[in-house]
């Protein structure tokens, strides 16, 4: 019992000893700290934007408990850089204490003007260090920002109430108050060039009676919940170029948003849509990438117009975290489109309309989670609050010399109504279609792959030979089994495949001609 007692006193008397140690001893540094990393990057941001938090972590291997004289921004105060040391935020700190084989964090900020340099001629490269004591034992962690110049397009703001300004739309002729935060372009903004990037807060809507120009190589990034409305009676030209890069598209303009760090350039989701509203009219894009939206493009209405609502051509739709293009009972005509990486389905053509693709490649491989639907849906229909079907004509959907595919299986849905006064006409033509119905699920009319007044000349379930589809790059390989299966007489139509390569003898399908991959090392 003795024993056992002299055990519970020690123990007592050693726990008592450590809790009232209040400090450690505290040496100076001498110059051996190390870092896990020699510079901090903090990618791209745009002038007067915020950067990203990056970290810097610091490391103390030595075997005894050291103090930090100084810890410091070269240009102190002045920085535009701002640190958190342990949870303190500040430019300069002193007597940093790091126990021995411990490290610390420091977090690292920015938000930079441009026009606070002189010449920055669209973009200027800041930086500074982050001193670690001085003298004999001073080490340093540079830091580099490139900062990019930029037009801003924003709404109003109410100076005393804080309320940010909201959009009235041209819908069907009746002016309709809405909730989305953006306003109307100003005649100075209705063209846009390729001198500097755009970044737009809230929804730009381009008035009635005006057109919108975009012109070859320009840059519009969108913040979250933002996008393009084009109005009743308002028109969206978009005229991108060509590259003379057989691989890429470098003038064409693109959309994206407005985080330009590498950890968001393939991020689904990140902006609004471009939305096209029932009663705009004349809308053509060419060569354009539409990127990281929740849905690329969004057009409603005016399905037997005398000419088609929207034309798109030589372009590419990509990450869109619900529908890549989703037509509402509207018309859209579309050459040389590509489109990959949809929550839902890349091209859906629903509540009727009017669509006809001639060498697009419509393609799925969406890896981000669940997903509902095919590549390629079409229905005649929507659903009313009371859950009543409402219905219209699709009057005609056409698919020519395209490929439809993905990383499901099939990758067409063909979801009728029927009712006796109502057309749901469709055709496929000399397309690879990924469409294997093993379970037999779809049965009836529409999905009798031998109708050749729905499929004439197709090709299932064999393989394009994308180069890498879940990097949207989906030009096609020496393997693919569309090489040369294109109908002639629609290959006169798009005598160019969207690099600018002449498909009229020996069409392949798709947006692309075949090349040959190079040999990886």
């Amino acid at each position: 019992m003795s024993r056992y007692l002299f055990f519970i006193l020690t123990i007592l008397f050693l726990t008592l000893w450590s809790s009232c140690r209040k400090d450690f001893e505290f040496s100076p540094s001498t110059g051996n700290l190390e870092f896990s990393k020699d510079t901090v990057y903090l990618d791209t941001v745009f002038t007067n934007i915020g950067s990203s938090t990056y970290s810097l972590k610091v490391y103390n291997k030595s075997d005894n408990d050291i103090s930090i004289p100084s810890l410091r921004l070269a240009l102190g105060e002045a920085s535009n850089y701002r640190l958190s040391v342990d949870g303190m935020a500040g430019k300069v700190f002193e007597n940093v204490e790091l126990l021995a084989k411990d490290s610390l964090y420091i977090f690292v900020e920015s938000t930079i003007d441009i026009n606070n340099f002189p010449n920055p001629n669209g973009e200027y490269l800041y930086t500074d260090q982050i001193e670690f004591d001085a003298g004999a034992n001073l080490q340093k962690v540079e830091l580099v920002t490139l900062v990019k110049d930029a037009v801003f397009i924003y709404p109003n703001r109410d100076n005393t109430t804080k309320v940010v300004e909201t959009l009235t739309l041209d819908i069907g002729g009746e002016q309709v108050e809405t909730e989305l935060q953006g306003r109307e372009l100003l005649p100075s903004e209705l063209t846009l060039t390729n001198e500097k990037p755009y970044v737009i807060y809230g929804f730009a809507a381009v008035p009635n009676g005006e057109t919108l120009t975009i012109e070859a190589g320009a840059r519009l990034h969108f913040h979250e919940n933002s996008g393009l409305i084009i109005n009743d009676g308002a028109s969206l030209h978009v005229n991108g170029g060509l590259s003379t890069d057989q691989e890429v598209l470098e003038n064409e303009v693109i959309f994206e948003g407005d985080r330009l760090e590498p950890n968001f350039s393939e991020r689904p989701g990140q902006w609004g849509t471009i939305w096209f509203l029932d009663g705009s009219v004349d809308n053509t894009i060419n060569y354009a990438t539409i990127k990281n939206a929740l849905v690329g493009i969004l057009c409603d209405g005016n399905p037997d117009g005398a000419s088609d609502k929207l034309t798109i051509t030589n372009s590419q739709v990509y990450n869109s975290s619900n529908f890549g293009i989703l037509g509402r009972n509207t018309s859209i005509k579309g050459d040389n489109v590509v489109i990959n990486n949809s929550g839902l389905s890349s091209f859906a053509g629903t509540l009727g309309g009017k669509y006809n693709f001639t060498h697009c490649t419509i393609a799925n491989y969406w890896r981000n989670g669940f997903r509902q639907f095919p590549s390629v849906l079409l229905n005649n229909f929507v659903l009313d609050e009371d859950n009543n079907a409402i219905i219209t004509d699709l009057t005609e959907a056409n698919f020519n010399n395209c490929i439809i595919y993905g990383n499901d299986n099939p990758e067409i849905l063909l979801d009728e109504v029927e009712e006796e006064t109502v057309a749901f006409n469709f055709k496929f033509t000399n397309c690879l279609i990924r469409f294997q119905d093993n379970s037999n699920n779809f049965t009836g009319p529409n999905y009798d792959l031998n109708d050749t007044n729905h499929y004439e000349g197709n090709i299932f379930n064999e393989e394009p030979d994308f180069k890498d589809p879940d990097l949207n790059m989906l030009i096609i390989g020496e393997a693919s089994a569309t090489i040369n299966k294109g109908l002639a007489t629609f290959a006169a139509q798009v005598p160019t495949d969207i690099l600018n390569v002449n498909r009229t003898t020996a069409p392949d399908l798709g947006a692309y001609q075949h090349i040959v991959f190079p040999e990886e090392d």
